[in-house]
């Protein structure tokens, strides 16, 4: 509505601005019966005689003077510790929450904001305009301790999901590891079944020599390439791992002893640097073959 754009508030807060400007009205209305007050009771007092003189008169003047300016000054410091309450109040739940809110005291004394605020008093408090009495039993602010337990619980079920999410990712990349493990040994078997291979083949003639290079230099290549293919995928998993370490410390801390777990089975990788000088030593058992076996060829 247009009240509602003048004031920028959204429905909930605009009626608990017109709640705060009822009672403030209220306070008002009885400071100004007071004040009121004031100046019937000089008049019923003092007012007796038809003529005073103008002491007099200054004595009455004087008398109303104090007797007002202790009831206005009473009202407005009363009026200044009640709105230092309802701000307590407005920042006490805004602490809930974790949040820090900020006034700006020069906006308080904002011509054109005033004006628009007397202007939307004065639309909702006229006759034509109020509301049915039945605001006046609208709930007022609301307990401090109520909402955040609601948000506490949807952030905690939030962050359980996302837990979840992550262990099945870490089992996910757990497989992963275990496979390229398993991929290892597999390729250290085969090495080792090559290198039989090589020595029952010692006594072979020249050409099952030839053919055994090749086999080895085709293997060679593979496993140069099965290799830097395994460790690329372990520093994108060692990457990967401690992504998802990060995001499990950030909800459960319990799984960081089963992430420095599976980043040691990562760093067992000793045994393939050793892959590459068994390789250097089997080609140059093979020369060394070829050249027992040169010494049996005739001679051009």
């Amino acid at each position: 509505t247009y009240l509602q754009a003048e004031l920028g508030l959204n429905e909930h807060h605009q009626n608990e601005a017109i709640n705060y400007m009822r009672f403030a009205r209220f306070k008002r209305g009885l400071c100004l019966k007071t004040v009121d007050s004031c100046f019937q009771d000089l008049k019923d007092s003092r007012l007796v005689e038809e003529t005073f003189t103008v002491d007099e008169v200054i004595d009455m003047l004087d008398g109303l003077q104090t007797v007002v300016h202790s009831e206005v000054e009473s009202e407005l410091i009363n009026t200044t510790y009640t709105n230092v309450l309802l701000l307590r109040q407005l920042f006490s739940q805004a602490e809930k929450w974790y949040l820090k809110l900020q006034t700006d005291v020069s906006d308080l004394e904002n011509r054109e904001l005033l004006e628009q605020v007397a202007e939307f008093e004065k639309s909702e408090f006229t006759s034509s305009n109020k509301k049915p009495s039945t605001d006046l039993t609208k709930p007022k602010l609301a307990p401090l301790n109520e909402g955040g337990s609601e948000l506490l619980n949807k952030t905690v079920a939030c962050l359980q999901e996302e837990n979840e999410k992550l262990k099945a990712r870490l089992k996910t990349i757990e497989t992963q590891a275990t496979a390229a493990l398993d991929e290892k040994s597999k390729l250290e078997k085969s090495l080792k079944a090559l290198q039989e291979i090589q020595g029952d083949q010692k006594t072979n003639a020249n050409q099952d020599i030839t053919e055994l290079e090749n086999k080895v230099a085709i293997l060679k290549c593979q496993l140069e390439k099965t290799l830097n293919d395994a460790t690329e995928n372990q520093k994108f998993m060692e990457e990967d791992l401690v992504t998802t370490k990060h995001d499990l410390l950030k909800v459960q801390d319990q799984l960081s002893t089963a992430q420095k777990e599976l980043e040691k089975k990562f760093q067992q990788t000793a045994a393939y640097r050793n892959m590459k000088d068994i390789l250097t030593k089997k080609n140059e058992q093979i020369k060394d073959l070829r050249k027992k076996l040169s010494k049996y060829e005739p001679e051009d």
